[in-house]
This record gives C-alpha cells, sequence and structure tokens, in this order.
C-alpha cells in the first residue's frame, strides 16, 4: 500500500492497468491500497475498509458486476463508493453496473484531470458521510449512557423510597414539577437536564442518615436534628466524585436553606443560595404540605397557597415565589 490521505483500492487484473491508475492518483496524497481479482478485492476491502474503490470491469472468474453486487450485499462493505473503470461504453453495461450498485463510471481511456477531480469529488463526499455517521453513532453512544447514568439515579431513589415509605412518590412529582417550572422561565439543554437530576437526588443524603433518626415517629431531639442536617453534606460529598453529577449537586446541598439565612447546612441568605435551590426550596415545600401523613392530613389547595405566600421573604425567594404562584394561577391543574 502507498500510503497518503484517503484510501482509495484499485482493483483491476492488469498491472499495467494498476500502474496507469496509481501513477494518475499517487501524487494526489492518497493511500492506494491494489487488488488484481474480484475475491482479492474484497478481502481488501474488508481490511482497509477504503473511502472508494476503482473497479475494473472485464476480470476473470469474479467480473466488476458481481464483486459490485457482493459489496453492495456486506452490511459492512455496503457504503463504499465504487467507480467503474472500463473500455465498456454502451449503454447495456451501464445500466447493468448501476443495478449491481456503482456509483460512478469511468471510460478507458482516461482523461487524468478528469479521473482526479471525480475521485476527490467523492472522497470528499464520502469522508462528509463517515463524519455524519461517526456523529450520529456519538449521538446514539451518548443518549445510551445518559439512559444508562438517570437509571442508576433512579434506583438510588428507589432505594430510599423503600427505606421511607412516608414520602414514596415524592422524587418523582417534585422532578416533573421542578422541570416544569425550569421550562416555563426558559431552563432548556443541559441546564434543564442538570435541574431534573438534581431534583431527583435532592434527598439522596438521607441515605446516610441512621435508621433511628431518619424513621423515628417522635419529635427529633436537638442532637438528632444535627445528624439529619447533615444529609445536604453527605449528597455534596457523594455527587462531587462524580464528574456528569457535579453542576447537580446545588440543589440536594442547598435546598435546605432558607432566603431569611435561617436555614442550613451553610446558612446562606438570599441569592448566595443558588438559583436552582432557591427554586426547588418551593416545589419541596409545595409538595411536602400538600401529601397526606400517617401523622397528618395534606392541606388543601388554597391551605397551601396560603402557607407559600406566607414564607415569601423568609423562607423563599420573593420573586420566585410570586412567579411560582403566578404559575400556579394559569395551570392549577399540573401542581394537583
Amino acid at each position: 500500500m502507498i500510503k497518503g490521505g484517503s484510501t482509495v483500492l484499485i482493483v483491476d487484473d492488469n498491472p499495467a492497468g494498476r500502474e496507469v491508475l496509481a501513477d494518475a492518483l499517487e501524487t494526489e496524497g492518497y493511500s492506494l491500497a491494489f487488488a488484481a481479482d474480484g475475491h482479492e478485492a474484497l478481502s481488501a476491502a474488508e481490511k482497509v475498509k477504503p473511502d472508494l474503490i476503482l473497479l475494473d470491469v472485464m476480470m476473470p472468474v469474479m467480473d466488476g458486476f458481481e464483486m459490485c453486487r457482493r459489496l453492495r450485499g456486506d452490511a459492512g462493505l455496503a457504503e463504499i463508493p465504487v467507480v467503474m473503470v472500463t473500455a465498456l461504453d454502451n449503454r447495456s453495461a451501464r445500466l447493468e453496473g448501476i443495478q449491481a450498485g456503482a456509483d460512478d463510471f469511468i471510460s478507458k481511456p482516461f482523461n487524468r484531470l478528469e479521473l482526479r477531480a471525480r475521485v476527490r469529488t467523492i472522497t470528499r463526499l464520502n469522508r462528509y458521510r463517515k463524519l455524519q455517521d461517526e456523529h450520529r453513532r456519538l449521538e446514539r453512544a451518548i443518549a445510551e449512557l445518559r439512559r444508562t447514568h438517570d437509571a442508576t439515579l433512579i434506583g438510588w431513589v428507589k432505594a430510599l423510597d423503600l427505606r421511607d415509605k412516608e414520602t414514596e412518590g415524592h422524587s418523582e412529582r417534585v422532578v416533573r414539577l421542578s422541570v416544569h417550572l425550569g421550562e416555563a422561565v426558559g431552563i432548556a439543554g443541559e441546564d434543564l437536564v442538570h435541574l431534573r437530576r438534581g431534583a431527583l437526588l435532592h434527598d439522596v443524603g438521607k441515605l446516610g442518615v441512621p435508621d433511628a433518626v431518619l424513621l423515628k415517629a417522635e419529635k427529633l431531639t436537638e442532637e438528632e436534628w444535627q445528624i439529619m442536617r447533615q444529609h445536604p453534606v453527605y449528597a455534596r460529598e457523594w455527587l462531587q466524585r462524580i464528574p456528569y453529577l457535579r453542576r447537580s449537586s446545588d440543589i440536594p446541598y442547598c435546598h435546605p436553606e432558607r432566603w431569611d439565612g435561617t436555614g442550613y447546612p451553610q446558612g446562606l441568605a438570599g441569592e448566595q443560595i443558588p438559583w436552582a435551590a432557591r427554586m426547588f426550596a418551593l416545589v419541596d415545600m409545595w409538595d411536602t404540605i400538600r401529601s397526606d401523613r400517617p401523622y397528618r392530613k395534606g392541606l388543601s389547595m388554597e391551605g397551601a397557597i396560603g402557607q407559600i405566600r406566607a414564607g415569601s421573604g423568609e423562607h423563599f425567594d420573593p420573586q420566585l415565589a410570586g412567579l411560582f404562584l403566578d404559575l400556579l394561577e394559569k395551570d392549577r391543574a399540573f401542581f394537583i
């Protein structure tokens, strides 16, 4: 093989024919591979995956038409462009070549400038097609990886739901509402992906809280509250170690903060609290006060609206609280 750029496989049973084609192309920067018959050419095509095959038609044992048909019948080789180089210059021969799957024809004797121009055009188009195919493969791989990642995250949340039956279904509901609010304010693309993941994992740190504290039916002691308040810290420690979840950690780490600075774990106030965590605090509270618990009934919609209003400027970002309530008024059914 002559080394270079795009790979061109020259197939001709006549050594002189191969030499003429190679001589016309060797100064053009191509990698040239050679085969003397159809069987050898199929083997070479499988090995080097050329960007173009220049294929002589009149060959013994397996002519160019048959070889082209076999290429098109092989899933791994079917997309390789084929230009038939032939002394046959009649309509029936060209029709048979088209039916066999040829992409173009060059008549012998050929013009070198024409040959070079056609080869250049076809190899460029084939490189572009390959780049598109590779891009699509990469997109599919990324989508599959994302599905796998999300399935893992959902598994974590299911584990927490199994542990704390009182909050079962809470994570799914707050994810749905968080995404709805995010889209309403123009969050999209990767930012929306991280918002969704953060909402899904908002309580994942509770996996590190002992059952005696997490599942205690009575009021927690101050010491037990100190243990419970570590769950955002646990979440941040875990998620910061996972590169694709680092941008999603604001909600798990900061959603217990309060606008007035009396929250935890850092006692952040106002706009020190990340936007996503301020927004999620509203969503989390809404679902919590609306949901039934063994020790109390969930609030009515009007009662819950009143509690959100009462917390505006203390617990919640007042601007976001107003936006939340405006969206609720426009689409109450979504908030039920």
